[in-house]
């Protein structure tokens, strides 16, 4: 895609910190980032999100991911690592091309938000029936 950021990224257009690169993804330094280490996990075809990836890119993602959550623990020792997914603007998701966070975390690091929120006990029929009609969907 012409106007897609990470898709300048990945043809060399836009320099990046590229920690990873294979046939399918292209990983690199969040040039924003929430910790040292915060990296980006992009595939090489465009897709704006989840819904239209395919499940071969969504595969190779899961795989890099796997091997950089390795590299990130060896190299920076976090006590945990965030992934992180956003789908759509409605969730903040500011670049529209598919891209998995991976956020290391030492012990005395700030909570990350999106790790900590509420437990509230939810109400177990609504959980039941909204858990049938995505079963349902299921294909």
């Amino acid at each position: 895609m012409d106007d897609c950021i990470f898709c300048k990224i990945i043809n060399g257009e836009i320099p990046s910190v590229k920690v990873y690169e294979d046939d399918r993804v292209f990983a690199f330094e969040d040039i924003n980032p929430i910790r040292d280490g915060h990296t980006l996990i992009i595939p090489k075809s465009h897709a704006e999100n989840i819904w239209e990836m395919s499940a071969e890119d969504m595969a190779a993602v899961a795989k890099a991911a796997r091997k950089l959550a390795g590299a990130i623990r060896k190299a920076l020792d976090p006590a945990g690592i965030a992934c992180l997914q956003l789908n759509g603007r409605a969730v903040n998701q500011l670049v529209m091309h598919y891209h998995l966070h991976l956020i290391p975390q030492k012990e005395d690091d700030p909570e990350l938000t999106m790790t900590a929120w509420k437990l509230v006990a939810g109400d177990m029929d609504r959980i039941g029936k909204t858990g049938e009609k995505i079963a349902a969907a299921v294909s």
